[in-house]
């Protein structure tokens, strides 16, 4: 029996997933979540086999959290959903640990295989994340150099997603519990190493790297 976690920030995608794991016999989905934040917790509390997750969602993104999941839970298998076929997600959730991807338009036909072949230990990429990445390696174009991921702390990857979600100094301090002055400490550290002057320039870079997405989720 493969032991499933699913992670989205949309009901009704959660509901859709769900429907088709529990048409597998040997499949079962052992806990759901909304944000980054909550996917860790529920893996730490269920030990799932693989873990569908989403990547633009609010408090923690999909590619933060698969990072500390594969630090934490090196066994469990990832994989990322994303409406964008865009490879610098794809790049950022590989690298981060992810042994799948795919896109939203294509998840309905290919969940199940991929869950599948992931937990065998397999890679699997949905048709355009191949071809994008086989045009690319075809004629010689190079991978994003610089991101948030490598110029970064996991800490600061973390303020910045909720300083461009609108956090203000106080709200930041109380949900990753740490105190105001720390706080402002990070922010003036970020915008040092991204060379970024102002909370839209963060917010503007969060989302082009995508820790957040760039429309408030419903």
């Amino acid at each position: 029996m493969i032991r499933i976690l699913l992670a989205d920030d949309h009901q009704i995608v959660r509901q859709g997933l769900r429907a088709l794991i529990e048409k597998e016999k040997n499949m079962m989905l052992v806990a759901e979540a909304s944000n980054g934040r909550e996917a860790i917790r529920a893996a730490r509390e269920t030990n799932p086999d693989v873990t569908v997750m989403d990547i633009s969602m609010p408090d923690l993104n999909g590619i933060e959290a698969t990072r500390q999941l594969n630090a934490k839970q090196p066994h469990l298998k990832v994989i990322a959903l994303s409406m964008h076929c865009d490879k610098r997600f794809t790049s950022a959730m590989l690298q981060g640990g992810a042994r799948g991807f795919l896109l939203k338009e294509c998840a309905y036909d290919e969940l199940t295989e991929a869950i599948r072949a992931v937990n065998k230990g397999k890679l699997y990429l949905c048709r355009k994340i191949t071809e994008m990445l086989a045009h690319d390696y075809i004629h010689g174009i190079p991978a994003e150099q610089t991101s948030a991921i490598d110029l970064l702390t996991k800490r600061q990857r973390e303020v910045l997603q909720l300083l461009a979600e609108g956090a203000g100094t106080r709200e930041l301090a109380q949900r990753l519990c740490i105190s105001s002055k720390t706080v402002e400490t990070h922010r003036m550290e970020i915008m040092r190493r991204l060379g970024l002057f102002s909370i839209a320039q963060l917010t503007k870079y969060a989302v082009r790297e995508g820790l957040t997405s760039p429309e408030p989720s419903p």
